[in-house]
């Protein structure tokens, strides 16, 4: 009960603790002091006393004895057994203050390790595998605990680190026949005397050629991107925006499209290379699954949620209840892909490498057709940066005009 109302704070329930363990011994010891006072107080007052008279300083006995009437000892008892309570009371409470405080630091004293094991354990999950505890306490429970702890990093790191190398391995080991294929097709289709029928079958084996090398980059990327764990840069999504629209405005331009770009600063800490791959599948995605004639839009801002890129295209018709499925790998629509256009793990990785940078995405179907897809990251806050500065980044951005008009 007092685990519920007091929360998950485990200092504040310790002193809690220590304070209600406290006030019920004091309240015991008091309550005894009480019973054995008033029995021994009672006996005193029930013997008789020999009769003595004051001469000048001294004390002289005289004949006889006093005996205290029953009504005197009731009120001497009562008047002493209400002091006894009040000023032990006010001790119990006096002191109990201050041994909850005393608790309070105590707490916090043994809860430190603790909490630089939390702290530890909240900066690798956020950063890299490479950090350690390395506590330097005492043999005991906390110590044990600190370097289990440090024993299971070093077993994920290595763990990590052998998923990298298999990674870089097995993308040595996918491209290579495919390029030296690639090659193959390519000379025999550069032969004079190769007849019409080598070249068309030529050009086939290379489009399938780059279909296999565009998916393995794709699954590459998405196991990269599932297990990052590297240091993150400060970077703006603004910039990596307009250098991707930049870059392939004459994909949209062949597909007939119109790109338009509104790009305000959203800064953000992480890895570039993952957020230009996020930003291109963003756009590739819209540019690929549209219509003739049809638009793209690339917005990015800062919001309450954390700095946003959000991409809006025309295109077909897509139901409300069909759009988790795009963030699947592999899962594709027989309407957004029409043919083999795609690997299906263009969202994936967006989704993906979004979540590994502390933020999400997801995806909005529209009325008249096509999709609003945005990812969130958490805004970095830059310094010295005004809000004039904003809108003059701001009105650069729109004075650059749309991409590919």
């Amino acid at each position: 009960m007092i685990r519920r109302l007091l929360g998950g704070n485990l200092r504040l329930q310790l002193t809690v603790f220590f304070g209600l363990m406290f006030f019920l011994a004091a309240t015991a010891v008091l309550a005894v002091a009480l019973i054995l006072v008033h029995h021994s107080m009672q006996f005193s007052l029930e013997q008789q006393y020999p009769a003595v008279v004051t001469q000048g300083t001294h004390l002289v006995q005289v004949h006889g004895y006093v005996v205290i009437d029953g009504a005197s000892r009731q009120i001497i008892l009562d008047s002493m057994d209400d002091n006894l309570l009040v000023k032990g009371g006010l001790t119990v409470l006096a002191v109990g203050v201050v041994a909850t405080t005393l608790g309070w630091l105590v707490a916090g004293r043994l809860l430190r390790p603790l909490k630089r094991i939390t702290s530890t354990a909240e900066r690798i999950a956020g950063r890299t595998l490479h950090r350690r505890i390395d506590l330097d306490e005492p043999p005991g429970e906390v110590k044990r605990l600190a370097d289990s702890f440090d024993s299971m990093l070093d077993r994920l790191d290595a763990a990590f680190a052998g998923q990298d190398r298999f990674i870089a391995n097995a993308a040595h080991e996918l491209k290579t026949p495919l390029a030296v294929g690639r090659t193959l097709v390519e000379v025999a289709m550069a032969r004079p005397d190769a007849p019409p029928e080598i070249a068309r079958l030529g050009e086939n084996l290379l489009a399938v050629n780059g279909r296999h090398e565009r998916l393995i980059d794709s699954l590459l990327t998405l196991a990269r991107a599932e297990s990052a764990t590297t240091d993150r840069a400060p970077v703006d999504l603004a910039d990596i925006a307009r250098t991707v629209a930049g870059r392939i405005h004459h994909q949209a331009q062949a597909e007939g499209l119109n790109l338009d770009t509104d790009l305000s600063a959203a800064p953000a800490t992480g890895d570039p290379v993952l957020l230009e791959q996020l930003v291109r599948n963003l756009l590739e995605n819209a540019i690929k699954y549209n219509t003739p004639g049809g638009w793209v839009r690339v917005h990015t801002r800062t919001t309450a949620e954390g700095s946003r890129i959000a991409v809006s295209n025309s295109g077909v018709v897509v139901a409300p209840h069909e759009v988790p499925m795009l963030f699947e790998p592999f899962r594709r629509l027989t309407d957004r892909v029409g043919s083999a256009r795609g690997s299906g793990l263009g969202l994936s990785i967006v989704r993906a490498v979004a979540r590994v940078h502390d933020g999400d995405a997801d995806a909005r179907a529209r009325p008249q057709g096509g999709l609003d897809v945005h990812a969130t990251l958490p805004t970095r806050h830059a310094p010295g940066r005004n809000r004039t500065g904003h809108q003059e980044q701001r009105a650069r951005s729109q004075h650059s005009g749309s991409i590919g008009q």
